[in-house]
């Protein structure tokens, strides 16, 4: 964080968005925060430079992490603060803990 806030020359603009949209295609900086689809763009464009074929999104994002978060030891209570959910039962549709499956569990099925 430190990183970004020295490189993007935002460290002493308190009270400012964090993560700001920028002029065309010139790298520039504005005052004003990311749209939605800027940051929807923004992850599409470098999950396909990181060779990652899958669809994601910003909901895909928030889910890995809200599942990293709870997978580090994180409470559910803090997950949804984190995340502006007013109930837990909506942060725990982005749990994915349980979504793995294991192979002992794979190898369970059996052709005869």
């Amino acid at each position: 964080m430190d990183r970004y806030l020295f490189t993007a020359a935002i460290r002493n603009d308190g009270g400012t968005p964090l993560f700001r949209s920028t002029r065309g295609r010139s790298g520039q900086l504005t005052g004003h925060g990311m749209s939605r689809q800027d940051v929807f763009s923004m992850i599409r464009r470098r999950s396909r430079k990181a060779g990652i074929d899958a669809a994601l999104c910003c909901h895909t994002v928030r889910a890995t992490g809200v599942t990293v978060f709870l997978d580090n030891g994180g409470e559910l209570e803090t997950a949804a603060t984190i995340a502006a959910h007013e109930s837990t039962r909506t942060t725990q549709l982005y749990d994915r803990r349980g979504d793995d499956i294991k192979l002992e569990e794979v190898e369970r099925i059996r052709l005869s």
